[in-house]
């Protein structure tokens, strides 16, 4: 059955699933806080700042007019920053009723409170809402979604009957969407995998080569695992999309903003600068910040994130985190894992 959504979020990510739910026959209203950008999508059917060269079908209509986008709207998808969600929840609050399905397809952690998405939104929106808030996440770049070209995906939500809605809302041939019971440690793999992309693209950024991506990743998926436990989260989930397969795709492409800016940050470039030039948000930048609390509140040892964090916040020269890295004390694999 066809449904009316709403897409909070019309950078590249929510572009490109407004595409794949057009594609479904929904009728799409994909939002934008910025009035310009809205009439720039509407007048080329382009999204030319964000996912160019995927052409938009007329079944999504680009507003800047909140109260218009989610009027009768039996769906909405948050696709904004970590650091817009919460002003975006209390935007959008006046006008969410309690039967509309919420999704959110963010990925990251809150610094200060350390507060995954799902958290921060029930929060803002209300218990009752927060209950049944599904997250979408796993191996995705958006240029490919764009494309149409085959991705698979997970959704998860605390109301299992959330998540079969959302798999129903999305899934087609060329987008697999799979459901996950286990929306924390979910969440925790969406956000944590931008860290690890960062550290990725300051080995090759420092011309480290294939040995030490590959041990950067591996041990950073050990550091997610072990966060994740000491979480409740099933380390299971971190064998699956959310985990594993969003490290390879994040770690690896030329796509993923996290590895190109970690690989400025090796080659000598200054954070701020790499920002500057990035002209998106790079996720894995303030969840370092986040998760770097995190480890030291839950006692977790994370000394990639620890590493990454000493290199954002005291601007130490990305060799000396990696040598500390390669440097350390003797360990058995699989400590804290068991």
């Amino acid at each position: 059955m066809n449904k009316k959504v709403t897409v909070l979020g019309s950078g590249s990510w929510g572009t490109a699933l407004s595409l794949v739910l057009a594609d479904n026959g929904h009728q799409v209203s994909l939002w934008s806080h910025r009035e310009a950008l809205s009439e720039q999508i509407n007048n080329n059917r382009e999204n030319t700042q964000y996912l160019p060269d995927v052409k938009l079908p007329d079944n999504i209509a680009p507003t800047s007019d909140l109260a218009m986008a989610v009027n009768q709207s039996e769906m909405i998808l948050f696709v904004v920053p970590t650091k817009a969600i919460r002003d975006v929840c209390q935007q959008v609050k006046p006008y969410i009723q309690e039967e509309q399905l919420i999704i959110h397809a963010s990925k990251g952690i809150e610094p200060g409170s350390n507060k995954r998405i799902s958290e921060m939104m029930a929060e803002e929106l209300g218990d009752s809402i927060g209950q049944n808030i599904a997250v979408l996440s796993g191996p995705s770049h958006a240029e490919e979604v764009g494309k149409r070209l085959p991705t698979t995906v997970t959704v998860s939500s605390l109301n299992k009957a959330q998540s079969v809605m959302s798999q129903d809302l999305f899934m087609n041939d060329r987008f697999r969407v799979y459901t996950n019971e286990d929306l924390v440690g979910v969440e925790i793999g969406g956000a944590l995998k931008n860290i690890i992309a960062l550290g990725a693209g300051i080995s090759d950024g420092l011309g480290y080569g294939d040995n030490a991506k590959a041990a950067l990743i591996t041990r950073g998926l050990a550091e997610m695992a072990r966060l994740g436990k000491r979480l409740n989260a099933n380390p299971l989930t971190f064998a699956g999309l959310t985990g594993v397969g969003d490290l390879i795709v994040t770690c690896t492409s030329q796509h993923s903003r996290n590895y190109r800016a970690g690989n400025m940050l090796g080659q000598g470039y200054v954070l701020d600068d790499v920002l500057e030039q990035m002209g998106m948000v790079v996720e894995g930048v303030r969840t370092t910040e986040a998760v770097y609390q995190m480890a030291r509140k839950h006692q977790v040892d994370m000394p990639i994130t620890s590493g990454l964090y000493d290199l954002i916040v005291n601007e130490r020269p990305p060799k000396d985190v990696v040598d500390d890295l390669m440097n350390r004390g003797k360990t058995d694999e699989l400590e804290h894992l068991t």
